[in-house]
């Protein structure tokens, strides 16, 4: 197994218990993206997260944090660092501590996302 598959495969086991309660738009060897069932006023499905593997890392978004950026208040340095944008994080290992830290930060955003009425 690649080193991307083996991070593609850790990230995917964060996001796949809440990919259970929402609505999964793909499910693959290489993406797991999840909308919420809510429609915006655009018509559009309201995004939760992805995991994606791209040509040099693993890309776990999570649109809660986007929406709500308090969720990243206690956030250590080092998750931060693999921040890109505003609710991405890029990850070319597995990393069992920041793993565990995106672990509770997702339970968070889809509390905080249920708060709202969005799921």
């Amino acid at each position: 197994m690649s080193e991307r598959s083996a991070v593609f495969a850790e990230l995917r086991a964060l996001m796949a218990p809440y990919a259970a309660k929402l609505d999964v738009k793909r499910d693959d060897e290489t993406e797991l993206y999840v909308d919420t069932r809510h429609v915006q006023k655009n018509g559009k499905a309201l995004f939760f997260g992805a995991v994606q593997v791209r040509a040099g890392y693993v890309a776990y978004h999570l649109m809660p944090v986007y929406s709500d950026p308090a969720l990243l208040a206690s956030a250590s340095p080092a998750l931060r660092a693999r921040m890109h944008g505003k609710s991405c994080f890029r990850f070319k290992a597995v990393e069992p501590a920041l793993f565990e830290e995106l672990s509770a930060l997702t339970e968070a955003a889809f509390a905080s996302y249920r708060a709202q009425g969005m799921v």
